[in-house]
């Protein structure tokens, strides 16, 4: 009978249960309890284990089966995102703003005034940024934030935490980006992790979770370079 694997803080930061004990419902919830260490964060990712909790709950970790993930070649750019990335004078950075792009995810967003992304978690990742293994993309117009995402990168594989969008297309634009800076950084695989409407529209698909355990075990031990500036947009 499966159920959840309570992590005790006496146990090592880089023990995580099988990834098949996780529950049917809610789908993919694997263990509870722990810390948010960037050891056991990382050995969590490796694994293809994610924490996503409330405010109130103690750290849930998850691993759904099947997975959502984007193949960089898969991604789809539409028309009207082309003209939106030609047109609209967007300004691309990363790394730059790491923690003004983490708190516009952690923002409220239209009837949904909480957050997933309590203190604790926002304390976690700008300690991954800083040791150089979180990531941040920000679309800037007229040096306002219009869109951006962040995540955590190990390897050939970049694990999507969240995205935001304050001016028409942002996030895509911010996406869009991503896709094009993983050729040349050594980028294999983006982690949707969930499955969305909007994911699916630009080329994310579900993949059983055998078949990612397999993708992470090829690539998320790669070497992995600095993420290297886009190029300045025409």
């Amino acid at each position: 009978m499966k159920r959840i694997t309570w992590l005790s803080a006496h146990e090592s930061q880089e023990w995580f249960p099988p990834l098949e004990q996780a529950l049917d419902e809610p789908a993919g919830l694997l263990a509870a309890g722990g810390d948010l260490s960037s050891e056991r964060l990382l050995a969590a990712y490796r694994r293809g284990i994610f924490p996503w909790y409330s405010p109130g709950q103690p750290v849930l970790w998850w691993s759904p089966d099947p997975r959502t993930v984007l193949f960089p070649a898969e991604f789809r750019l539409h028309r009207s995102l082309a003209k939106t990335i030609r047109n609209k004078g967007l300004e691309i950075s990363v790394d730059q703003q790491f923690e003004a792009v983490i708190d516009a995810c952690a923002a409220p967003r239209g009837r949904s005034p909480g957050t997933w992304i309590t203190a604790e978690m926002r304390a976690a990742y700008v300690r991954l940024h800083e040791l150089g293994f979180a990531h941040s993309i920000e679309v800037t117009h007229r040096g306002e934030l219009a869109g951006g995402l962040y995540g955590v990168r190990l390897g050939g594989v970049f694990f999507g935490e969240s995205m935001f969008c304050r001016a028409r297309d942002g996030s895509k634009v911010a996406l869009a980006q991503l896709v094009m800076m993983c050729a040349g950084n050594g980028i294999a695989l983006i982690d949707c992790q969930m499955p969305s409407a909007h994911l699916a529209s630009l080329g994310a698909r579900a993949i059983p979770r055998g078949h990612f355990q397999a993708l992470l075990e090829r690539w998320v031990h790669l070497e992995a370079v600095a993420l290297q500036r886009p190029a300045p947009q025409d």
